[in-house]
């Protein structure tokens, strides 16, 4: 007989309140408050404990440069560095769910799920084009243009993947695990290619800016005043967090609310079984590459706004620091691709606010010391911060 279980933790009972859903208590409080309280707690947990590292940096090197007292400047960025790190963090979580729902059901790493969010980004900026390009921008609803270059880059992104899916990995799924890895590599140089082509030959560029100019309540920052400090928050970042927060929403009710989700729960734990259950394994495995699709198509679309201007490569660093949030939080833990996401992006927006005044080191440096804290992690948690979820046999 086989079993979910996590990795050993002196902190389970903690560990077990994150990474599990409640299975008491009304509609409203498992779907909508638990998964936003699990939201908040690590948001505050983790700003916490960067804002305190970042302040002992202060007290450690108080004068990184001639004229610069770095906690000085801590003061007047924090609020900034926070609001960032959120932003950034919601889109890595989504992108690392792509990740983690499918080695949550076939126990392998779909490399081509980066490309899979730049065919997103892609599909929004098309749709965002053909709107600008019809004079039609300034006469749609803000909400309903968001809406529809969002849930038209999900529906783009989840039927490629579902195709990747059944043309490059169900032939393979009796192969050895290597060979699948090898075929996911493949189709994500594919992708690329073929979307460079494609936009070399539609509008001879493929460095593709978002027509985002006449549009002024996508551009025009909105100052806030927190703690007698003026922020100016970039539309864009509002709409990043609103719209990964309500997907996130939509997936933990799908995942523990759902028929199908049950059955995708059960092909994750054991394909043979839930097949004599009469569950229909080829289309549930489908059916979560769909959703991890999605995920990463409203991720691009969300991230092309926000950065302006995207490529065919712009999947591949999102794409390496959302598996990277995967494998922190614990790979095939839903809720640790949530946390991983989140501390990875807050983590990046910390870095960059702070090296920026050490001249030996500076903003280039934080990929180094993101992925070296990542492998320090590893090393006391190998199962990543929530445990990585795997079968036992019992």
């Amino acid at each position: 007989m086989e079993r979910t279980t996590q990795a050993a933790n002196p902190f389970a009972g903690m560990v077990e309140w994150f990474s599990s859903p409640p299975v008491t208590g009304g509609w409203l409080y498992r779907f909508i408050i638990y998964p936003l309280l699990q939201m908040a707690v690590f948001i505050i947990g983790i700003a916490a404990f960067l804002t305190a590292a970042a302040y002992l940096i202060a007290f450690i090197i108080p004068n990184p440069r001639e004229n610069i007292v770095l906690a000085e400047q801590i003061n007047r960025q924090l609020p900034g560095m926070i609001i960032s790190g959120i932003s950034v963090g919601f889109v890595y979580s989504m992108i690392a769910l792509g990740y983690t729902l499918v080695y949550g059901v076939l126990k392998f790493i779909n490399f081509a799920h980066s490309e899979i969010f730049m065919v997103g980004s892609v599909v929004g900026f098309e749709i965002m084009q053909r709107i600008d390009e019809a004079g039609a921008s300034q006469q749609w609803n803000p909400v309903v243009m968001v809406v529809t270059i969002v849930l038209s880059s999900m529906l783009a992104s989840g039927l490629l993947a579902v195709l990747i899916e059944r043309v490059a990995y169900r032939p393979l799924r009796n192969a050895p695990r290597l060979v699948p890895l090898i075929s996911a590599i493949g189709v994500s140089f594919f992708l690329t290619d073929v979307v460079r082509a494609t936009e070399a030959m539609l509008r001879n560029d493929f460095n593709l800016r978002y027509p985002t100019n006449d549009l002024n309540w996508l551009t025009d920052a909105i100052p806030l005043v927190i703690g007698g400090i003026t922020v100016n928050i970039k539309p864009t970042s509002i709409i990043m967090v609103i719209g990964a927060v309500l997907t996130l929403l939509a997936l933990n009710y799908f995942v523990n609310g759902t028929k199908l989700g049950r059955g995708v729960r059960a092909v994750s734990q054991d394909q043979s079984t839930a097949g004599l259950m009469r569950i229909d394994v080829n289309f549930m495995i489908s059916l979560t590459f769909f959703i991890g699709g999605a995920f990463g198509g409203a991720a691009g679309a969300l991230f092309g706004m926000n950065a302006g201007t995207i490529t065919p490569y712009v999947g591949f660093i999102p794409g390496v620091k959302a598996f990277t949030a995967a494998v922190l939080g614990g790979i095939g833990n839903v809720t640790g691709s949530l946390l991983g996401g989140l501390t990875i992006g807050m983590l990046e927006a910390f870095l960059n606010g702070t090296l920026a005044y050490f001249p030996a080191l500076g903003q280039r440096y934080t990929d180094i010391f993101v992925f070296a804290i990542l492998i320090i992690v590893l090393i006391f948690r190998p199962g990543g911060l929530l445990g990585e979820r795997v079968d036992e046999k019992v």
